[in-house]
């Protein structure tokens, strides 16, 4: 019987199907897919002495030694995580880079031990990963895109949460979209951003929303970047602005990147040690801006900083935040906002723009 394949990328993403990766660790690692697991067929240091073997000795020979190097109890091993996983889930797929030999003599090792026959992913990696790169094309989409945007500090993110058809950059990206934005865990690599986001995109595609909420996060979130076909479509998109006042923008940036931010890290690291890693982490975002902020700026605000840690006091560290939201981020908003003020639809506060975007399905 010929091993079966499967190329319904499509119906992968939407029923979420797990995902066998028995690529090596170093390959997962650079870039899968949201529902992948790593079960490799060979580690890191047997790939490398396989790869060396076929450079030097070609592929039979590099074949002989792979079996050589995953035989006995190392083969039963991780015949035995892959069979585990399908005993789970028996929607379980499997994939390796191009769906061939690694993907392949899994499959049969699985049905040697199983009887049963595991689908692998038609061309592999690289044929779901072209997919996802397809599905972030302007062109794949059918809603028409609508951004929310506002000075720093109104509760974007916090906002949209409540729309079912908001695709939250964000979190995909795993960082606030800010200068201060990163979290105590990474982001994704550029490669998981891609697949994650195209993830999101068809998700949202087969629901059938005549829009597509977004925040205004320009061409990157972080150190992630978004394709540039897509941050030019949406470029083109209404412009909804998010109003508050400066007091509620205090509270709502000390409330996230004070209070929040700090349990992130104390939770991580332990009371004083996080508190203390916090902190760090603070001065070295504002030593970044230093050159726009202006030195005395900075000066002034990296003291008021340290006064508010030291005490813990939460009205110096508002009174640092509405420093750097008046002196730094509104400025900067207002030169950004000039290129795009014909593209404004709405204006208003929470409750209005949350009407007015409810009403946009």
């Amino acid at each position: 019987m010929q091993q079966p394949t499967t190329n319904q990328f499509e119906k992968i993403v939407l029923e979420e199907m797990p995902l066998i990766d028995v690529r090596a660790p170093v390959e997962f690692i650079d870039g899968a897919f949201p529902t992948a697991m790593n079960l490799p067929l060979m580690n890191d240091e047997e790939r490398k002495k396989v790869g060396i073997c076929y450079k030097h000795s070609g592929n039979e020979a590099a074949v002989k030694l792979g079996h050589k190097l995953v035989s006995g109890a190392v083969k039963q091993e991780r015949v035995d995580a892959w069979v585990n996983q399908i005993e789970k889930d028996p929607n379980t797929l499997i994939y390796c880079f191009r769906g061939g030999m690694r993907s392949q003599i899994a499959q049969q090792w699985i049905f040697e031990q199983t009887g049963k026959w595991i689908p692998r992913l038609e061309g592999g990696y690289k044929a779901f990963r072209r997919y996802l790169i397809d599905c972030l094309e302007p062109s794949f989409l059918k809603s028409k895109p609508v951004i929310l945007g506002g000075r720093t500090g109104t509760g974007k993110t916090i906002l949209l949460r409540n729309l079912p058809n908001f695709v939250d950059l964000e979190a995909i990206a795993n960082h606030r979209g800010s200068s201060f934005g990163r979290f105590t865990t990474p982001q994704p690599t550029p490669i998981n951003f891609e697949n994650n986001l195209a993830w999101a995109l068809i998700h949202h595609k087969s629901n059938g929303f005549e829009h597509l909420i977004l925040e205004d996060e320009g061409r990157n979130v972080g150190d992630r970047y978004l394709p540039k076909l897509l941050v030019e479509h949406f470029l083109t998109a209404d412009l909804v602005i998010l109003e508050r006042s400066m007091q509620e923008r205090i509270e709502i940036t000390f409330d996230e990147y004070v209070v929040r931010a700090q349990l992130d890290y104390q939770q991580l690291y332990g009371e004083t040690e996080g508190s203390e890693k916090w902190l760090v982490y603070m001065e070295s975002c504002l030593d970044r801006i230093r050159k726009r902020l202006g030195g005395l700026r900075h000066k002034q605000i990296k003291q008021q900083l340290r006064l508010a840690h030291k005490n813990a006091d939460p009205q110096i560290h508002k009174g640092w935040i509405e420093q750097l939201l008046s002196d730094y981020y509104d400025p900067m908003y207002d030169y950004q906002i000039q290129n795009k003020s014909h593209l404004i639809v709405f204006k208003g506060g929470e409750a209005e723009v949350l009407a007015y975007l409810k009403d946009l399905a």
